[in-house]
């Protein structure tokens, strides 16, 4: 196919102001990456913190976005794992340098020189992006281009915090169900875990969706559920539910979270953390939470619940998940991709 010589983009020019679109020139795959013609990108929670100035970081002007679905249309130098053609998902974690500490102790989501995609490498907000190869993967050919974005971050952030809560998991509570969560809670259910689904106080359309979804129980976060937790999941950017959680998860329990940012986590007394408890995060992701979660979603099969949105309505869709009223997750639709959607 023919590439044009600029495309369009959402850009993000200083943190705490609106995205502003652009045409930009198209970029070009240097070696080891691949160009990819955006179809759909996810909007995530973490781009909020990026645009609010939570993550302090960023490159600038930066386009953002890290879960980008979209087709192969040029090969820089040496790749190997893709054709043109080939329909490929890019998710946060773009680069690592192979060769610090944690890269050689199988670490890679720690890299001390990592890039990450839509923050410090231009993401998906755009008609087109450049990945390096071994940072894309091969998307389940069941998932639509605008039902496969959320896989690749609400999905495998969601995966790598469940993961960590545990194996001998009977009931599992879930702090802040959007994104992640309504996807993640799909594939406990079908793993046969009992799920708690916790929402903010009073959002009754949350807790109605959580039990759609599966979950056994639904109710506000300040609230205990009728029985002891295994493991408790916060996506929620709220460090008090880390207190809430503790307070309800069994001896040996474990708290984890999945957020890359949470508001200051309140003292509370050791009695909370003492018989074993444990409180732990979540750093990134690697490439086999990956491949292991997008094995895992078409055999559940996980259903992805997804507004859509133009690109040009980027700063909408941030305002939309700010304010709460998503049910799933929010993806913008690229122009060459709204007839097929």
């Amino acid at each position: 196919m023919a590439i044009p010589a600029t495309m369009r983009a959402m850009v993000l020019e200083a943190p705490r102001q609106p995205l502003r679109e652009t045409q930009l020139p198209a970029p070009q795959p240097a070696a080891q990456q691949v160009l990819i013609q955006v179809h759909a990108c996810g909007v995530c929670r973490t781009d909020l913190h990026i645009v609010d100035g939570e993550l302090s970081e960023p490159k600038l002007p930066l386009i953002l976005g890290h879960e980008i679905v979209g087709t192969v249309v040029a090969l820089g130098d040496g790749v190997r794992r893709f054709r043109l053609g080939d329909r490929v998902g890019v998710p946060w974690l773009g680069y690592t340098c192979g060769e610090c500490r944690y890269c050689r102790k199988d670490q890679e989501n720690l890299c001390e020189r990592a890039g990450f995609t839509g923050y410090t490498l231009d993401g998906g907000y755009a008609e087109y992006t450049v990945a390096y190869e071994q940072y894309c993967f091969h998307l389940p050919a069941a998932y639509p281009n605008a039902a496969a974005a959320p896989l690749l971050c609400a999905g495998l952030i969601g995966y790598r915090t469940y993961r960590l809560s545990g194996d001998r998991v009977e009931h599992l509570g879930i702090y802040g169900f959007g994104a992640a969560a309504h996807i993640i809670a799909q594939v406990a259910v079908h793993q046969g875990k009992r799920v708690y689904a916790f929402t903010k106080p009073g959002d009754t359309q949350g807790q109605d969706f959580a039990r759609r979804l599966g979950a056994a129980w639904a109710g506000d976060s300040g609230t205990l559920p009728p029985v002891e937790l295994d493991a408790a999941m916060i996506f929620a950017p709220v460090g008090s539910l880390v207190v809430e959680a503790l307070r309800a998860t069994a001896k040996g329990g474990v708290v984890v979270s999945g957020g890359i940012h949470m508001s200051d986590i309140p003292a509370f007394p050791y009695r909370l953390l003492w018989e074993e408890r444990v409180i732990r995060s979540v750093a990134n992701l690697t490439r086999r939470d990956g491949e292991e979660f997008l094995a895992i979603a078409p055999q559940v099969p996980v259903e992805t619940t997804v507004t859509r949105f133009p690109l040009e309505h980027a700063n909408l869709a941030l305002q939309t998940l700010r304010a709460g009223e998503l049910e799933g997750a929010a993806v913008l639709i690229m122009p060459s991709d709204r007839d097929v959607q």
